[in-house]
C-alpha cells in the first residue's frame, strides 16, 4: 500500500474519533445539572423528528403534502405501530412492509 494512501486512512481515523473521544475524555469529570441533562436528552429524539419530517413531507426536495406521497400514507401506519408496540423491530417490519405492497400495487 502506498504510503500516502496509508497517512489518508490514518488522518480520516484521528478525524473520526477526536471528535467522539474528546468531549468525553474532558466532561466525564464534571456533573451537569439536571436541567441541562434535561434539555440534552430532547436533542437525538428533536433530530430524528427533523429527519423523518424531511423524508416523508418533501421526499424529492419539495414539500409534497398530497394524496399520492408514497411516503406519507406509510408512515401513518408505521407511526400507529410504533405508538402501539413500542417496538422497533415490528416498527421497522410495518414500514418496509407497507412501503413494498404501495411501490408494487400504487
Amino acid at each position: 500500500m502506498r504510503a500516502e494512501i496509508l497517512l489518508i486512512i490514518v488522518g480520516m481515523a484521528l478525524a473520526t474519533a477526536i471528535p467522539r473521544c474528546l468531549p468525553v475524555a474532558l466532561l466525564s469529570r464534571f456533573e451537569f445539572p439536571e436541567k441541562l441533562k434535561e434539555w440534552l436528552s430532547y436533542i437525538a429524539p428533536a433530530v430524528l423528528a427533523a429527519l423523518v419530517a424531511v423524508s416523508v413531507l418533501a421526499p424529492d426536495g419539495t414539500i409534497a403534502v398530497t394524496m399520492g406521497n408514497r411516503y406519507i400514507w406509510a408512515f401513518i401506519p408505521t407511526l400507529l405501530v410504533a405508538v402501539y408496540t413500542r417496538s422497533p423491530f415490528y416498527t421497522l417490519v410495518t414500514g418496509i412492509a407497507v412501503m413494498a405492497v404501495l411501490y408494487n400495487f400504487w
